[in-house]
């Protein structure tokens, strides 16, 4: 009787662990690599630039001027996985601010009530874009280009092209920083302290991951694996802490900043941990399966949509406080960066595939981009030639490396090398199902030629 061979046993580094560090799920390899351009960018800009990158001052100008973007991005990213694409967020941003900041001058709205407002407002073109994309069946592109238009020339109406200054109240959720408090020890408190609880926060998800996977039977990543990914994680939100609370008297870190990281946190949750979440996923990936398993891909698409234009209306919110005033040109060219900052940061173009935390990180891939641009002295023509150029190469790699069915070397890291017989090993990730519903091909699968399915 022969005896059965035993499976190999794990021993020591291996590449595919380093895909465990922030996660091994869809796209962690595109993911890591443009986390290694941002470290790689940011770092060149510091030396370019003489330390101006890293100074806290021009931190806080950046938190404060790209925060509307990276919330945008949080809602384009599950948009964008869905399978669609919303051109309208710039339009309605504007709407909204102008909206909310002639609520509180004219109608005398406390910032507050005028805040819910703006979220309410939000609420109801999401209603309405999602009416038509989920159940009438008129394309995403279509319908939010046609509210691109209408928002606009609303925007324009309702204020009559004028700039509608907003109280010094409403500005400090787009331009305020975490007031300071206790003895002066040189640094600011309220910043001190909340880096610390996310240093806390940090420590306590990693243990209660591995934790969670033990308890499901999971093979949680090797213990380096965990220690390693701990302090980094540390290192960076500890040296994060210290620039922000170096800053200027009276400044410390933004609250826009407080306000984004509340929905990453929120958001990530619903799209890692939650059923809405993952049939996100899968209607972007597969939306045959996902419709054979009984997914409600109408309700799911209407939500996406809605949501989109909720986080449109916070963002529009933010820019105006930043601004402190409501303007007809407000929120133009919104929709193009957080698009690309979805892209940048690891989306696929055909649905499916991206998370977002990826997407903050390619938004900061592009406002480091602008800021140290900018410090250089580069005109603003060139900066856009530069943008576009990163985000054609961003997009470009993965549709070639699809193409030629080759992995990047980032990708190796998540893939591991091939078994020796020649195969895949089985902790490969698959983007998507291989062989499609009806026998049609998975990149065919991916996308519905309807938006109306029967579901």
């Amino acid at each position: 009787m022969s005896a059965t061979p035993e499976a190999p046993q794990k021993s020591g580094f291996q590449l595919r662990d380093l895909g465990k560090m922030f996660g091994g799920s869809q796209g962690t390899g595109r993911q890591i690599g443009i986390l290694a351009a941002l470290v790689v960018i940011i770092v060149f800009f510091q030396i370019a630039t003489g330390g101006l990158t890293l100074n806290p001052t021009n931190l806080i100008n950046l938190v404060n001027q790209n925060a509307y973007v990276l919330i945008l991005a949080i809602g384009m990213v599950m948009v964008i996985i869905a399978g669609h694409i919303d051109l309208s967020v710039g339009s309605v941003a504007a709407f909204v601010g102008i909206v909310v900041a002639t609520a509180m001058v004219s109608w005398h709205f406390p910032p507050l009530l005028a805040f819910v407002l703006g979220l309410a407002i939000g609420l109801a073109i999401g209603a309405w874009q999602g009416w038509w994309v989920a159940y009438v069946g008129v394309p995403a592109f279509i319908v939010t280009l046609a509210g691109m238009l209408i928002f606009r020339g609303a925007n324009q109406f309702f204020g009559n092209s004028n700039t509608v200054t907003v109280p010094d109240s409403f500005t400090v959720i787009g331009g305020g920083s975490i007031p300071d408090f206790g003895p002066n020890i040189g640094y600011s408190n309220g910043t001190l302290i909340l880096g610390l609880l996310v240093i806390v926060a940090l420590v306590w998800q990693e243990l209660r991951q591995r934790r969670t996977q033990s308890l499901m039977g999971a093979e949680p990543a090797p213990v380096w694996v965990s220690v390693v990914k701990i302090v980094i994680l540390v290192v960076v939100a500890g040296g994060a802490t210290y620039l922000f609370a170096t800053g200027r008297v009276g400044t410390s870190y933004p609250v826009s900043g407080i306000i984004l990281g509340v929905l990453v946190l929120i958001y990530s949750f619903i799209t890692r941990n939650t059923t809405f979440g993952r049939h996100i996923y899968a209607v972007g990936g597969n939306w045959h399966a996902a419709e054979l398993s009984g997914v409600k891909i109408k309700r799911i698409n209407f939500w996406v949509i809605a949501n989109m234009s909720v986080l449109a209306s916070i963002a529009g919110m933010v820019g105006v406080a930043r601004a402190g005033a409501s303007g007809p040109g407000d929120g133009t060219g919104w929709e193009l960066d957080a698009i690309a900052a979805v892209f940048i940061g690891g989306a696929a173009v055909a649905g499916g595939i991206g998370t977002v935390v990826g997407s903050i990180v390619g938004g900061l891939v592009i406002a480091v981009l602008n800021n140290g641009l900018q410090l250089l002295g580069v005109s603003n023509d060139r900066v856009q030639i530069i943008k576009g150029l990163v985000l054609l190469l961003a997009v470009g790699i993965d549709v070639y490396s699809k193409r030629q069915g080759r992995p990047s070397l980032i990708g190796m890291f998540v893939r591991g090398p091939k078994s020796s017989s020649g195969g895949t090993p089985a902790s490969t990730p698959i983007d998507r199902p291989d062989i499609a519903p009806g026998g049609e091909s998975a990149e065919a699968s991916s996308r519905p030629q309807s938006t109306t399915p029967n579901a």
